[in-house]
C-alpha cells in the first residue's frame, strides 16, 4: 500500500485548516427531479453518472418516437440516431461523458453505439446484421450488449477500442445478451441459454469464462448489474412457484430479496460496494413500485421518500443507482404534467466526502483516504470515482468536512 509523505500530510492537513473557513455548505437533504421527456408522451431513465448530475435513458419526441436522452443542469438532450429513427440509451460511465444503447442506421438495422463529445460511434456486429449495447465500464473503455454473429445467432459481448467486438459465447445454449460490466471493465453478466434452452443468469471473467448463478427454484433467470469488483451480482430469477424475484448473489449464494406484498420483483442496480440494491416490485395491490433494498430489507421508495411526491405522484421503476448508493433514477408517474417520465432521486445519503458511511465527514473519512492514497481500484475512497485515490479524492473530503457532524 502506498501512503502519502509526512510533507504532503503536512501540507494537506494545513489545506484542511484554510478550507474549513471556505467550506461551501452543501444540501444533503432529499430531493426529487422529474426529467421531463423530448415533447413526446414519456421517457424513462437507465443510468446515472457518479456524482448524479447525468443521467440518460428514453424519451419521446414529439413524434413519438423514442430516442436516446443525456440530462444534464435541467437540460435533457437527444443524442440522435444512426440514420433511421430511433434510439435507445442504457449506460453512462462514471464521468457522464460516454453513454451506450442501440440506434437505427439508415438500412433500418439496430446498431450499438458509443457517444461521446456529440459523436456517436457504430460498434458494429459479430459478422450480421444487428447488436445493441447495454453496459460500460466507469472509465467508459469497455462496452458490453448482444450482437448477431454470421449464423444469425445473438450473443453477448465486449467491445475495447483496441480488440473490437469480442463474441463471450453461451452456457451451451445458441443465444446470449451482456447487460453490465463490472467498474474496471473485466467481469461482465447477463443472460444466457443452456444446453437444455434454459435462460440461466451469467457471470463472466476472461479466466473463468461463463458461469451458470443459477436460480431460486425455478428454471429461469437473468443478471442485470454487478458491483463495482465484479463479486455481486443482481437481476431476478424464477422460484419453486415460477414467480419472479429479485435476487443478490454473492460467494456463490443466490439470496432472494422478496417483495413488496405483492408475487413479483426485479432488481436492476446495485452500488458499488454491494450494499444497496433497487429494482422494482409489485405491492399488495400488484401495483408496481420502485424498491430500494438495504440492510437486509426492501422498502418502497414511495413511503420513504413520500414527502417529495406531489398527490397521485408514483415512483414505479428504479433502473440505475450511483456507485455510492446515493442517487437512484428509473420511472414513474408525474401528477402535474400528466405523464410518465423519468426521474432522478437523490436521497441524500452518503454525503460528499463520507468514505465510512457514517453520516458525518469527519477525521475518520480523510485518514481513510490517506491511507489508500495512491492505490487503485473503484472503492469507497475513490470518491470522484476515477479508479485511482489521489489529491482529488481528499479535496472532497475537505471541502465537505464537518457535514453531517
Amino acid at each position: 500500500m502506498r501512503t502519502t509523505s509526512p510533507y504532503r500530510f503536512r501540507a494537506l492537513t494545513g489545506a484542511l485548516a484554510l478550507s474549513l473557513a471556505a467550506t461551501v455548505s452543501w444540501s444533503h437533504q432529499p430531493s426529487l427531479t422529474w426529467l421531463g421527456t423530448l415533447g413526446g408522451e414519456r421517457s424513462l431513465a437507465h443510468g446515472v453518472s457518479a456524482n448524479g448530475r447525468v443521467v440518460v435513458g428514453i424519451a419521446y419526441d414529439a413524434n413519438q418516437q423514442r430516442r436516446a436522452f443525456r440530462w444534464e443542469n435541467g437540460v435533457m438532450q437527444d443524442l440522435g440516431t444512426l440514420g433511421g429513427p430511433e434510439s435507445l440509451a442504457f449506460g453512462v460511465s462514471a464521468d457522464g461523458s460516454a453513454v451506450v444503447g442501440w440506434a437505427k442506421n439508415a438500412a433500418g438495422q439496430d446498431r450499438a453505439f458509443r457517444w461521446e463529445n456529440g459523436v456517436m460511434q457504430d460498434l458494429g456486429t459479430l459478422g450480421s446484421h444487428q447488436s445493441a449495447a447495454y453496459g460500460i465500464s466507469a472509465d467508459g473503455r469497455v462496452v458490453v450488449g448482444e450482437a448477431e454473429n454470421a449464423a444469425g445467432w445473438w450473443r453477448a459481448f465486449r467491445w475495447t477500442p483496441a480488440g473490437g467486438m469480442q463474441d463471450l459465447g453461451t452456457l451451451g445454449g445458441d443465444w446470449s445478451a451482456a447487460f453490465d460490466v463490472s467498474a474496471d471493465g473485466s467481469v461482465v453478466v447477463g443472460v444466457a441459454r443452456n444446453a437444455t434452452g434454459q435462460f440461466r443468469a451469467f457471470r463472466w471473467t476472461p479466466v473463468g469464462g461463463m458461469q451458470d448463478l443459477g436460480t431460486l427454484g425455478g428454471d429461469w433467470s437473468a443478471a442485470f448489474d454487478v458491483s463495482a469488483d465484479g463479486s455481486v451480482v443482481v437481476g431476478v430469477a424464477f422460484n419453486a412457484a415460477f414467480q419472479w424475484r429479485a435476487f443478490r448473489w454473492e460467494n456463490g449464494v443466490l439470496q432472494e430479496l422478496g417483495t413488496l406484498g405483492g408475487p413479483r420483483s426485479l432488481a436492476r442496480g446495485v452500488s458499488a460496494d454491494g450494499s444497496v440494491v433497487v429494482g422494482w416490485a409489485e405491492n399488495a395491490a400488484t401495483h408496481l413500485r420502485a424498491f430500494r433494498w438495504r440492510n437486509r430489507a426492501m422498502e418502497d421508495l414511495n413511503a420513504t421518500y413520500a414527502h417529495l411526491l406531489t398527490p397521485g405522484s408514483v415512483l414505479e421503476i428504479a433502473s440505475a443507482i450511483s456507485p455510492d448508493g446515493r442517487y437512484i433514477v428509473g420511472q414513474g408517474y408525474n401528477a402535474a404534467t400528466g405523464r410518465t417520465e423519468a426521474f432522478l432521486l437523490d436521497t441524500g445519503f452518503p454525503l460528499q466526502g463520507d468514505v465510512d458511511r457514517n453520516g458525518c465527514v469527519d477525521d475518520a473519512d480523510l485518514l481513510a483516504v490517506l491511507f489508500a492514497f495512491g492505490e487503485r481500484g473503484y472503492r469507497n475512497e475513490d470518491l470522484n470515482w476515477d479508479g485511482t485515490i489521489d489529491d482529488a479524492d481528499l479535496l472532497v473530503v475537505l471541502f465537505n468536512f464537518g457535514q453531517g457532524c
